[in-house]
């Protein structure tokens, strides 16, 4: 994979630590390129700063540089507070030690990543200036915490550490993860409906559409692109048919009308809960869809920043759909980006995008809490093709019962 990759397919490293434990120093010593900017002051660094890198075999990763989590004042607590958004989201992490050793800062931040449940690497740094002391090796030996020692400044045992985030990674990053390529076979025909309306970026196809359509090519298959109007003359005209068939959820149910029952169907948001996330969860969550009540707040989850059209999807049409086929009076409110609502247990239920601008790990973790709150969660996809009377069939070629 290049360096081009969209972020949502990356692996996130993050390096926490102490202001001044040499995290700058350390991001550019394992990038070998001056990325973040590295001063004797401490609290250099105040917001996070990422580093697209490719770490081979693990492919497109991206480093996160961050602010000391000793960072002090009111303004130190809005930077401590980027650091652990950055966390959240991470796969692996590294808690870099300075000159001072494992402090109370360093045993504080080995508690919330392992509250996270994040694979991490304990760096004692600099030691071109002193060795790890005793007592912390025996620490990091009692606690079974993998360390490395090394020295940004030097270079030394740099290549180590690159080998040991290999190591640690979560399993599934070091897998070719699967979208539609189990669900076809070389050779096959699959259908994609891909509507154009107002929602739809100028010039180019959303990403999900675009990542389904490059790994139908891997498997050697044909993909055959249609806008919603034309499935029914396409189908007619191929001579034999298609393995499956994949439409954008907003017009399912109508080409759900116009897809033979002996053809698989499911959507592109749908092939992304299982890819991102976990499908029999977000499927289970979709049936609190009909215990809503008149009052009920829903929360709406979408991974990118986007100009909202007078047709979105998520603040217009699923909000809409929501209220028709419930009959209550809703109320809903949108997170975009990286803001997910810590005060969760107000929303009587969570519909998440695709998510295909998060990593898998964070979209995990926002399903993990939803449950743990006692939130339903569902995402767009498996939401719609309920409202619209069509899940079953949707989630048929996955087998999940």
């Amino acid at each position: 994979m290049s360096t081009k990759a969209p972020r949502g397919v990356r692996l996130v490293i993050t390096l926490a630590g102490r202001r001044n434990a040499g995290k700058s120093s350390l991001i550019n010593a394992i990038t070998d390129q001056e990325i973040a900017i590295v001063s004797d002051v401490p609290g250099t660094t105040t917001d996070p700063v990422a580093k697209q890198y490719e770490l081979l075999p693990l492919g497109p990763v991206t480093f996160y540089d961050t602010a000391g989590l000793d960072d002090v004042g009111e303004l130190g607590e809005l930077r401590i507070k980027a650091t652990r958004k950055v966390l959240w989201r991470s796969d692996v992490a590294m808690v870099v030690v300075g000159k001072e050793g494992i402090t109370d800062y360093e045993k504080e931040i080995i508690d919330n990543i392992r509250d996270l449940e994040i694979p991490f690497i304990l760096v004692f740094n600099k030691c071109d200036l002193s060795a790890p002391s005793p007592e912390d090796i025996a620490f990091c030996r009692d606690n079974t915490i993998r360390f490395v020692t090394t020295s940004a400044k030097t270079g030394a045992e740099v290549d180590k550490l690159k080998e040991t985030i290999i190591d640690i990674a979560p399993p599934e990053m070091k897998r070719d993860p699967v979208l539609a390529g189990d669900l076809i076979e070389e050779g096959d025909w699959v259908v994609c409906v891909v509507p154009i309306d107002l929602a739809a970026p100028k010039g180019r196809l959303i990403l999900p559409q675009v990542q389904v359509l490059r790994e139908i090519l891997d498997c050697d298959a044909v993909a055959i692109t249609v806008k919603e109007r034309e499935i029914e003359e396409a189908l007619s005209n191929l001579h034999r048919k298609p393995a499956l068939v994949i439409t954008d959820s907003q017009v399912v149910m109508s080409v759900a009308g116009d897809v033979p029952n002996d053809i698989p169907l499911t959507t592109f948001s749908t092939l992304f809960a299982r890819y991102k996330g976990d499908l029999a969860k977000l499927v289970e969550g979709a049936k609190a869809i009909d215990t809503l009540e008149d009052g009920d707040t829903v929360l709406i989850g979408e991974a990118c920043s986007h100009h909202a059209v007078a047709d979105d999807i998520g603040r217009v049409k699923i909000p809409r759909w929501l209220s028709q086929y419930t009959g209550k009076d809703l109320k809903f409110e949108v997170y975009a980006g990286h803001d997910f609502p810590e005060d969760l247990e107000q929303f009587k239920l969570a519909i998440h995008c695709g998510s295909c601008m998060l990593n898998r790990t964070e979209m995990l973790r926002r399903i993990k809490e939803c449950n743990r709150r006692g939130v339903p969660i569902t995402n767009y996809g498996v939401a719609i093709s309920k409202l619209q009377g069509v899940l079953d069939r949707v989630l048929a070629p996955f087998k999940l019962n």
